[in-house]
């Protein structure tokens, strides 16, 4: 069974990282297409609710102790970036094709307002998980 915990661990972190990391970088430098990451970054935060879950069940049910009510805000921030992501980010990429340049430029703006809004809930995602343990 420590199998299953590794490998679910893995992928929870493995996708955490490229979410959080490219919603960061995309966020910093509007030159990025923000386009060309939104579908893999919502695969990437899909995947890593559904690993989360399985974590939660794995070494948390039942508990609401300190170490989970840090969690489960690093869950809130985790949700609420990816709803930012979807709003912002995804209605403006559906939107952008066959625009002039005045509106490219305004949805590009959005795109990129939205990633840092996200980029900024994911480091305190990220700073929950880090410090649970120590609460």
């Amino acid at each position: 069974m420590q199998y299953v915990y590794i490998v679910v661990l893995g992928l929870h972190v493995m996708a955490g990282v490229f979410w959080a990391g490219t919603t960061i970088a995309v966020g910093r430098d509007p030159e990025i297409r923000a386009e060309r990451f939104f579908r893999p970054q919502m695969g990437a935060a899909g995947l890593v609710f559904l690993t989360g879950i399985l974590l939660w069940y794995f070494f948390h049910q039942g508990l609401f102790g300190p170490m989970e009510k840090v969690l489960a805000l690093g869950i809130a921030t985790a949700l609420i970036a990816a709803g930012v992501q979807g709003a912002l980010v995804g209605s403006a990429t559906r939107q952008l094709a066959g625009t002039d340049a005045a509106t490219e430029a305004r949805l590009r703006a959005k795109m990129t307002r939205g990633e840092r809004i996200a980029g900024g809930l994911l480091v305190i995602t990220v700073l929950c998980m880090a410090v649970a343990r120590m609460v």
